[in-house]
């Protein structure tokens, strides 16, 4: 059985969950994409290649192996896109959360069964149907779970607004002992630039007490001014709109000290070598292009 064991986002990672890009199927049709940087893609003919992204996502287990840590991969499905692995299911403290996430990727669940099935049984968590929640919304940060939102009476008409309010209450609920911040986002379903498509597309913790993030993503002022205020100013790297677009808040910590970032993030990566963190860099720039990054194609099982 897997021992299950995440309670924040940079302790030392032993085991994780990592995408795959193998039969990922032909370029959507645009009324079949998720989200609005797919579609700038699919319209424009730059939709990313089914080579080059198993390129990005084999620099990324390179990685992983480099520092040991053990990579579990989805069962590959026919023509099915299982890139982000965070969407479908993710950890908090010993417990996996099923995600319940849009109709059309129940078969991306069903290829994890796997790991699914070598967790505890009571702590195998699908929630009721009415939560919708995804991953890449929710940031387990010792004892807080910070977690995205949107909560617009518009949201059943946004394909953009994966959690909602039940399940935000539901995770509460979940784990009493634990602060559960919500943060509501900026949604569009036409421009990528004007989409925070989860919390981890405007926002990331690492280290021990900094963060990364882009003030625009966040629908109320005051909701991001708490994360400076938690942070502390000084501690925060903020990026811009093209910035956001580009994912830079989408990394992954391997430890506090051991970053996987982008390698054409340049002012990123330059400031977080100046803190003090090894930056290892991959090519990622293809998968980025359908709205996701390197958090969103990982789900961590074991930290330390």
């Amino acid at each position: 059985m897997l021992k299950l064991n995440v309670n924040n986002e940079t302790s030392r990672l032993r085991t994780v969950v990592l995408g795959t890009a193998k039969s990922n199927g032909p370029t959507p049709k645009v009324e079949d994409c998720y989200d609005p940087k797919s579609i700038e893609h699919v319209l424009t003919g730059t939709y990313p290649k089914e080579e080059d992204m198993i390129l990005e996502l084999d620099a990324v287990a390179s990685v992983f192996e480099k520092y040991d840590v053990t990579i579990l991969r989805p069962k590959v499905i026919e023509n099915c896109n299982q890139i982000f692995s965070r969407d479908i299911a993710f950890v908090i403290e010993n417990k996996m959360l099923r995600a319940n996430i849009l109709p059309n990727r129940e078969e991306e669940v069903e290829a994890i069964g796997y790991i699914w099935n070598q967790v505890e049984e009571e702590n195998r968590i699908i929630l009721p149907e009415e939560c919708h929640v995804e991953g890449g919304d929710v940031m387990p940060w010792n004892d807080y779970i910070f977690i995205g939102t949107y909560s617009g009476i518009d949201y059943p008409d946004l394909i953009t607004a994966r959690t909602n309010m039940d399940a935000v209450i539901a995770i509460q609920e979940l784990f009493p002992h634990k602060i559960v911040k919500s943060f509501e986002l900026r949604k569009s379903n036409t421009n990528a630039k004007e989409n925070a498509l989860h919390l981890d597309c405007c926002f990331q913790p690492i280290g021990k007490d900094k963060a990364i993030i882009h003030k625009k993503g966040f629908l109320v002022e005051k909701e991001y001014q708490w994360l400076v205020d938690f942070f502390g100013k000084e501690n925060i790297f903020e990026i811009d709109k093209d910035e956001m677009y580009q994912m830079n808040s989408n990394i992954f910590s391997i430890s506090e000290d051991i970053i996987i970032s982008e390698k054409n993030f340049t002012r990123l990566n330059t400031w977080l070598r100046k803190q003090g963190f090894t930056v290892e860099e991959v090519p990622y720039a293809e998968i980025s292009k359908q709205g996701g990054l390197l958090r969103c194609s990982t789900m961590p099982l074991i930290r330390d």
